[in-house]
């Protein structure tokens, strides 16, 4: 076996590792979980674990900061993918909330098991949340100045927006009523009520 099909192979196991970890972790919280139930869901010995990950809590790390890293990612497309305001808020709103109805239980898992992480791995990810934090709040803030949203406090306003999507994967459900779409469209008024959007003319 050449080395690539080496790493091609440790690769895919500590992915089916993390995707383990998180279905584990959402259905009986991080505390609850062994890693017996993380590698018997992955299908691989329970020795597989230490190989690829030195704990279980670095599992959770690995999920956390993956999941908070592509949520900025989320974020910062769709401010990129326009230069209006508006614009480019009715799209982070958008993706925002059709991210987490997606990946809701990943979500789940980064957004309410935070507490079982390592003070160092804790505030790496915060750093990342309040990265995420800036980038909407910023947006609110050029909102403001350019006089197509009236808020008189973004800083909250921002919180209360993030709140909305992050708690999309406490009562989101696959086979509920609405779509991660039907979904989107819906947090995009409310977000733009939230922010006090002023009604463009023409």
């Amino acid at each position: 076996m050449t080395g690539s099909e080496d790493r091609s192979r440790a690769d895919e196991t500590r992915a089916r590792l993390l995707e383990a970890a998180v279905a584990a972790f959402a259905e009986r919280g991080f505390h609850g979980s062994t890693t017996r139930d993380i590698t018997s869901i992955a299908g691989l010995s329970t020795a597989a674990i230490y190989v690829h990950h030195r704990s279980k809590e670095e599992l959770l790390y690995q999920v956390s900061l993956a999941g908070h890293r592509d949520t900025l990612a989320t974020i910062q497309a769709a401010i990129a993918s326009a230069d209006d305001p508006v614009d480019q808020f009715i799209a982070v709103m958008r993706d925002f909330s059709i991210h987490h109805a997606r990946a809701h239980t990943m979500a789940r898992v980064i957004n309410y098991e935070l507490t079982a992480l390592s003070p160092d791995h804790q505030r790496e990810i915060k750093a990342v949340r309040r990265v995420i934090d800036s980038e909407v709040r910023g947006l609110i803030e050029r909102g403001v100045a350019a006089g197509v949203f009236d808020n008189p406090n973004p800083r909250i306003a921002a919180i209360a927006l993030l709140s909305l999507g992050i708690d999309l994967a406490r009562w989101y459900r696959d086979d509920g009523r609405w779509s991660p779409e039907e979904i989107g469209d819906y947090y995009v008024d409310l977000g733009l009520r939230i922010v006090g959007a002023r009604k463009q003319e023409g």
